[in-house]
């Protein structure tokens, strides 16, 4: 819930346009990514998802405030903040995926809302196609993600997310 109030905040002051620039979005994936490997790589992490106390339950909801930066991954900075508090990879990508039901409704409501304003003539049908496709790609890739981390570090999603950024930089600054 915290990153719905602040997302209402940053959407009604404006400050969501303000920080989409090209450059936000690089230097965040490319500082967001290598956190995420430092943690990652150096943090023992022993915790499973039944020790999950109140606590670090609202320190990693709180995280993803800083998921509403461009370029920032709402289930990377969850789970960096999960295996900082020293929860096993497999646990951490768990909760993170429980975490993004409320934040995947507010933002598929505040759509809604919008089609509902254009009335009949908003296109319904694309939208219902879209989330229907969307939830099914959704439950695929969480199902893919939680059996590669059974068994391996999050380090492909750190070299795509700095190879993403480096290339953002290059497009920007060309």
């Amino acid at each position: 819930m915290p990153v719905v109030i602040a997302g209402l905040a940053f959407k009604l002051t404006g400050l969501i346009d303000a920080l989409r620039s090209p450059l936000v979005i690089a230097f965040a994936s490319i500082g967001f990514g290598l956190l995420l490997y430092g943690v990652d790589q150096k943090r023992p992490c022993e915790k499973e998802m039944k020790s999950l106390g109140l606590k670090a339950a609202l320190l990693i909801g709180l995280s993803q405030i800083l998921a509403l930066i461009p370029g920032t991954s709402r289930a990377g900075i969850t789970m960096t903040a999960a295996r900082q508090l020293g929860f096993k990879r497999p646990d951490a990508a768990h909760f993170s995926m429980l975490l993004s039901i409320p934040t995947i409704l507010a933002a598929g409501t505040l759509a809604g809302l919008d089609l509902v304003e254009k009335g009949m003539d908003g296109p319904w049908q694309d939208a219902l196609i879209g989330a229907g496709l969307s939830f099914a790609a959704a439950l695929a890739a969480i199902h893919f993600l939680m059996r590669w981390l059974q068994h391996a570090s999050m380090t492909i999603f750190v070299i795509y997310r700095v190879a993403l950024g480096l290339a953002l930089l290059v497009w920007v600054l060309l």
